[in-house]
């Protein structure tokens, strides 16, 4: 009986170095899809939709039925005020002005839904939504303009990368660490054990 193979349908580097530090190494699957988020829609549905959206991409042009294929996205979600939903900045600018609204708020919430899902039929089998809360410390516009000058914040949820130099600004998480990253992995690794014979360490 043939073993499933895992599929990411993903360009991020991050959610692929994650799932290879637990001993998987998903096949890539780059995949085009319309990331502007759903309006009406809380930032829990919208990560979802943008993960499902990513999943029935990649589906649609895969056939084998023992490939296992993970989608996944991230939203930055700032309920101060009239709240900010932050995906990725379109420049500089837009990820400084991010960036000066968490240090201001405090507290925001990274929400990283993973849609799994079978081609030839089978089609979407599991979907998910986790939420970490995130707290900065303060810093003043020097700071987070020399970060910005990084390029790190370029292509990041909410403009910051917590795996990288963007944790200095981190006070402290209540959550899943590797959710902030980008895919949070115990809720994955228990998704994947429910719908296919995948396992970390293998």
């Amino acid at each position: 009986m043939s073993r499933d193979r895992l599929v990411l349908a993903s360009k991020s580097p991050r959610r692929r170095e994650l799932l290879a530090s637990i001993g998987l190494a998903p096949v890539l699957a780059d995949v085009e899809v319309d990331e502007t988020p759903p309006e009406d829609l809380s930032a829990r549905d919208v990560a979802l939709a943008i993960a499902r959206k990513k999943l029935d991409a990649a589906l649609a042009a895969r056939r084998d039925a023992n490939e296992v294929v993970l989608a996944a996205d991230t939203v930055v979600w700032l309920p101060r005020g009239s709240g900010w939903l932050m995906g990725k900045p379109r420049d500089d600018e837009e990820a400084r002005r991010m960036l000066e609204a968490l240090v201001l708020g405090r507290e925001h919430r990274v929400i990283s839904a993973f849609a799994l899902g079978r081609p030839g039929g089978a089609g979407r089998v599991h979907d998910e939504a986790v939420e970490t809360a995130v707290f900065f410390r303060r810093a003043d516009a020097a700071e987070i303009a020399r970060y910005v000058a990084t390029g790190e914040p370029r292509d990041k949820a909410g403009a910051y990368a917590i795996q990288g130099a963007g944790a200095a600004l981190v006070d402290r998480i209540e959550g899943s660490w590797t959710n902030v990253v980008g895919l949070p992995l115990a809720e994955v690794v228990v998704a994947l054990a429910r719908v296919s014979d995948l396992r970390p360490y293998p």
